[in-house]
């Protein structure tokens, strides 16, 4: 009968080593950046001419009345995309921007503003892809009436395939970093876990076509080249 209390006081020590004891962890799935021993950045560049051009072009009139003013923003605007088809620029290629009109007035002298008429705009973004007809494309829209033109953007049609160049680059850049890294830490260099690209590309290049003369020369606008730049970071092993 004695040894009855006895089990009951192990199975009571038990039970409390049990309860306090710690739960066994579970188990994570590591990530390639746990795996990684070495992570590097490496930068790639290319330089490419670009393919074709985005400009925007537009009018800008006022009038007494906005009926008045958005008539004579249609006629001029009328003009301004006939001088576009006429210089070849297709029909799907030129798109409306923004259109507004907006009441216009006087600056105040007695603390109240005055209207005095009514601001009509219509702008468009127009896609040229003979970028040697640009200049001459940008005086017909000024002969044509457009009271505004210009904000050349010069762009690439497969930007991707350019920057697969620079892609490359990028990763032989991280690798030789890391190598430098692995060699003075006297460790062996392994396979690669992760690589990751920094969003971003490179900044358009800008430009603005000034109203001239009739008979004056034609506007010169030099597309040049682009310097394409990817920015991507590198996770490495090392070899065991």
């Amino acid at each position: 009968m004695r040894a009855m209390p006895g089990r009951i006081v192990f199975a009571a020590a038990c039970a409390v080593v049990c309860a306090i004891a710690p739960a066994p962890a579970r188990a994570q799935t590591p990530t390639p950046a746990d795996e990684a021993a070495i992570v590097v950045g490496g930068e790639g560049s290319v330089t490419a001419a670009p393919d074709y051009a985005q400009i925007r072009a537009g009018v800008i009139t006022k009038a007494k009345t906005a009926v008045e003013a958005t008539d004579a923003n249609a006629r001029q605007m009328t003009a301004v995309i006939a001088a576009l088809t006429n210089a070849g620029i297709a029909k799907t290629d030129i798109q409306t921007a923004q259109f507004s009109v907006q009441p216009v007035y006087a600056s105040p002298v007695s603390g109240e503003q005055r209207l005095t008429g009514f601001s009509a705009s219509n702008q468009l973004t127009i896609k040229i892809l003979k970028l040697d007809k640009l200049g001459d494309i940008l005086d017909r829209l000024v002969a044509a009436g457009a009271t505004d033109a210009g904000n050349v953007t010069f762009l690439h049609a497969d930007l991707s395939k350019v920057l697969d160049q620079a892609r490359q680059a990028a990763v032989a850049d991280a690798r030789r970093k890391a190598e430098v890294y692995a060699h003075a830490a006297g460790v062996n260099l392994g396979a690669v876990v992760f690589i990751s690209e920094a969003s971003g590309g490179a900044a358009p290049v800008f430009a603005r076509a000034l109203a001239a003369p009739a008979m004056a020369a034609a506007t010169p606008i030099m597309s040049g080249e682009d310097t394409l730049r990817v920015h991507i970071t590198v996770g490495f092993a090392l070899a065991h």
